[in-house]
């Protein structure tokens, strides 16, 4: 029988028994609305601002400065349009950088067409923003620096307290985009000291359909839904209590479960070395500073899709990117932005390992993946080997 391994953790994951076990209670017996006043209501409200309380405690703020939404991508849209639209006064200008996921990049465009103007910084050829560029793009009109924590093509972990830092020194709000970063690295908002934080259930072995905004107190942000007075009048719409009480159980389970991040780390690392042997494959990304899951090469003379459909024949889950986009066939804008040109980037694997990989998966991957380049480089009339 095929082995199957999958290797696309960042894209989503797979939700927990113990989170499952969480939820399904809110689905039968606990089926009732938390905005009610009697008993039944009751019984659902209290798991719901319980799970709020575990998520600020594990990011260290307070419960009331949580707000649950239905994804990671509405959350950063709140985040950049709300402050948007209630700093207008002060001005129009946002900061964020090239290698941003799409829900930013595509949320600042949408404000552009409404007359805000967007800087767009460069980052290195690891991907890592440079805070003397945030510090020099600031001007006396910025309300706003979007820098995501984690990037979730290359891994690569910014350096958010200091951004949050130059940000502050300017009176400009800092939000950051921790939805690859959060289960996958330590991460408080009290040590970072930004203003707003997001992130997604489904990145974390909760359900697909839930997502965190946290906004801390003071900070001036629209209101995303108007209705009927949920998420303290913020956020309308009857709450997904089961789906709330799973993010809070997987955000738990994950974090008991960083201690064993430093084994993934080795497993990244081997199958890393492994890869890199094969002729014209590179690393995307800096070697220490990323997340511990996270591996992105690059195999000259091939074609991303390809390598990903033989891999599936053979029973293994990898990405050429971003999930969000992998219906495009344009190449990687985080590759591109790091310095790639298109047709290195158009032949990349991000492959992404949790603590569930095991050292046989790592095997299995090894076996299978450097057979499948040099299949697909035999068929390439470019490849050096092949040229006549």
């Amino acid at each position: 029988m095929k082995r199957f391994v999958y290797a696309d953790n960042a894209a989503t994951t797979s939700v927990s028994p113990k989170v499952l076990e969480a939820m399904l209670p809110f689905f039968g017996e606990n089926y009732g609305n938390a905005m009610s006043l009697y008993s039944k209501g009751r019984e659902a409200k209290k798991p719901l601002e319980e799970a709020r309380e575990t998520i600020a405690g594990i990011l260290e703020c307070k419960p009331s400065e949580i707000y649950f939404t239905s994804c990671g991508c509405e959350s950063d849209n709140w985040a950049i349009k709300g402050t948007a639209l209630a700093n207008a006064k002060k001005g129009k200008h946002i900061i964020t950088s090239k290698i941003e996921h799409p829900a930013v990049l595509e949320t600042c465009r949408a404000l552009e067409k409404q007359g805000y103007e967007v800087t767009y910084l460069d980052v290195d050829e690891n991907g890592f923003v440079n805070p003397d560029d945030v510090k020099n793009a600031i001007r006396d009109d910025t309300i706003l620096v979007a820098v995501m924590y984690a990037n979730n093509e290359i891994g690569t972990i910014q350096p958010i307290k200091e951004i949050a830092r130059i940000a502050h020194e300017r009176n400009v709000y800092c939000f950051t985009d921790a939805v690859q970063a959060v289960g996958n690295i330590p991460v408080s908002v009290k040590d970072l000291d930004v203003d707003m934080l997001s992130f997604s259930g489904h990145k974390i072995h909760a359900p697909k359909g839930i997502g965190v905004l946290y906004i801390k107190s003071g900070t001036r942000v629209f209101d995303l839904i108007d209705g009927g007075g949920q998420e303290r009048g913020r956020r309308a719409g009857t709450e997904n209590t089961a789906y709330i009480v799973g993010i809070a159980t997987a955000l738990k389970e994950a974090v008991e479960a960083l201690p064993d991040m430093k084994r993934v780390e080795k497993m990244r690392d081997r199958l890393a070395d492994e890869l890199l042997k094969v002729p014209y494959s590179r690393l995307n990304g800096s070697r220490e500073n990323r997340l511990p899951g996270n591996i992105n090469i690059s195999f000259e003379y091939i074609e991303g899709e390809s390598m990903l459909l033989l891999c599936d024949m053979d029973g293994i889950c990898i990405s050429t990117g971003s999930a969000c986009s992998s219906n495009s066939l344009e190449p990687s804008h985080v590759l591109l932005a790091i310095g790639l040109p298109h047709e290195k980037a158009h032949g990349s694997a991000r492959i992404t390992i949790s603590h569930q990989t095991t050292d046989e998966d790592i095997d299995y991957i090894i076996e299978k993946l450097p057979p499948i380049v040099k299949r697909l480089r035999d068929m390439s009339p470019i490849y050096p080997a092949n040229r006549t």
